[in-house]
């Protein structure tokens, strides 16, 4: 039985081998497809993205440690009428040992030039997958009004005395991709 998880809480791992899946749906007749992107952040002890290869989104799909493995965009927010639209395969064992955290962020792309935010995106979610018998573990269903937000940080996987933790986040910030590279990355930024 899967924990549906509710906004600030934290639940141990236990697994090796997951997926983050992240499902939306936009609302129609904006007059443009939703381009939403999952992307995740993985940062040392620092708060840093160590180097820019452990920025994992649909251009950059596999970290350097091969611990993750996005599976791809969905430029449109229709991959999927009842599941992931999109997927980050996680392999907890693989990771550097250099990472602290992996931070779960998903932006809407172009959010200004075409007048979208997360007020018109609905059912928003972050899923835990045990891809070992493809059990879904948890899941934190985004339930904030986000009216004017063009970025969610969904959730985030933590150590903590040598064990992974998930804490569902719920984050809303009137940002875009560009906001959270700036804050965890501090080489060039090619915009």
């Amino acid at each position: 039985m899967a924990i549906n998880l509710q906004k600030g809480q934290k639940i141990n791992i236990g697994l090796s081998k997951i997926t983050l899946g992240l499902g939306w749906d936009p609302n129609e007749g904006t007059g443009y497809d939703f381009d939403l992107d999952a992307s995740a952040f993985m940062i040392d002890g620092n708060r840093l993205i160590p180097v820019e290869e452990y920025f994992i989104f649909y251009g950059n799909t596999d970290s350097p440690d091969l611990a993750l493995h996005h599976t791809g965009d969905d430029p449109t927010g229709g991959n999927s009428a009842t599941g992931d639209d999109e997927s980050i395969q996680v392999d907890l064992s693989k990771v550097n040992t250099n990472i602290q955290e992996i931070l779960f962020v998903v932006t809407i792309h172009d959010a200004i030039t075409r007048k979208q935010n997360y007020g018109q995106v609905r059912n928003s979610y972050i899923r835990i997958v045990d891809d070992s018998t493809g059990e879904e573990v948890a899941k934190y269903e985004l339930g904030e009004d986000f009216s004017i937000e063009t970025g969610v940080e969904f959730g985030r996987l933590y150590k903590r005395e040598g064990k992974w933790k998930f804490e569902a986040s719920g984050i809303g910030y009137r940002e875009d991709l560009s906001f959270f590279l700036s804050k965890y990355f501090k080489g060039q930024i090619i915009k």
